[in-house]
């Protein structure tokens, strides 16, 4: 037996109370793409997920794909602006995130799915209306590099104005994982790259999930990044927004601790923010009392 399965064999001892306490609980699991482009990375995830599948949980898999779409953009030679850390989609590069969102990455999450016996459906928000979206309007942003301050047009880039969750639970009620895209469209039919974090966040209100698992590379949040032992396991919903509000977390952090903020206020039970490079990082987060990332929780500890 590997060193992983006898990982996997001792966390399950301790799972058993918490399977019990879970079971027929909604998680939503959101991959960013720095998590999906390795393929034995990807695999090792993905057992995870049917794990959670076989023992009684509902799951739905929600992936952005930015790195890629980087990676692609460059081998097609399709100039990309990025402005603050946001993409502005014109034309050419909506159509190549509809290549690797609904094509490359959406793939191959249902193909490992596939080898792992767990019956999986692709989509994208446009599938049964699961996402209505509106494009985003001209925005005044200052450009952290430069100091200036213009209005900008993202393009192609949509918010969500309402999520249609009854495809999902369909889903879900007869056994499927569904795996979406970060696809959106309005009601005259026009594709939007929207948010995956957004996704998820609005996927998991609707769903009244029991958790939001946020996988990322990085392992959660820190009192303070540069020292690795100021790693806060566990936070209630009261201390992360006083952690907000007295900016105690770094600038890249700060759009995430919002976004997580008005999710628990809004009927989710708990977020966590995992580093998806590591192995096994979502069965010790949900099946042991240490946990391995960060849980932002509504209830208190």
């Amino acid at each position: 037996m590997s060193d992983t399965s006898q990982e996997r064999v001792a966390l399950l001892r301790e799972a058993l109370p918490f399977i019990q306490k879970f079971k027929g609980s909604v998680f939503i699991v959101k991959l960013s793409g720095k998590v999906t482009e390795d393929s034995t990375l990807l695999h090792s995830i993905m057992e995870e997920v049917a794990l959670f599948h076989q023992v009684g949980f509902f799951i739905v898999v929600i992936h952005g794909g930015g790195k890629q779409l980087t990676h692609l953009a460059e081998q097609m030679g399709v100039e990309q602006t990025i402005i603050n850390g946001r993409r502005v989609t014109d034309s050419e590069t909506l159509d190549l995130a509809k290549m690797v969102f609904m094509g490359k990455i959406n793939t191959e999450i249902l193909s490992t799915l596939r080898r792992l016996g767990i019956p999986s459906v692709g989509l994208s928000g446009l599938a049964g209306n699961i996402i209505r979206a509106k494009r985003r309007k001209e925005q005044p942003v200052t450009d952290r590099t430069t100091g200036e301050r213009k209005m900008v047009d993202y393009g192609h880039v949509g918010d969500i104005v309402e999520i249609d969750a009854r495809l999902l639970k369909i889903l879900l009620n007869e056994g499927y994982v569904p795996v979406l895209s970060s696809l959106g469209a309005d009601d005259e039919g026009n594709v939007y790259n929207i948010n995956a974090d957004t996704i998820a966040a609005e996927i998991a209100v609707e769903l009244n999930a029991e958790k939001l698992l946020l996988l990322s590379d990085v392992d959660g949040i820190y009192r303070d990044f540069e020292d690795k032992s100021s790693l806060i396991s566990r936070m209630t919903l009261e201390e992360a927004e006083a952690m907000y509000k007295s900016k105690g977390v770094g600038a890249g952090m700060m759009p995430k601790i919002y976004a997580i903020i008005d999710l628990l206020k809004r009927g989710v039970k708990a977020a966590h923010i995992l580093n998806g490079r590591r192995e096994n990082v979502m069965l010790q987060e949900i099946f042991t009392l240490s946990g391995s990332g960060t849980m932002i929780s509504s209830q208190e500890r």
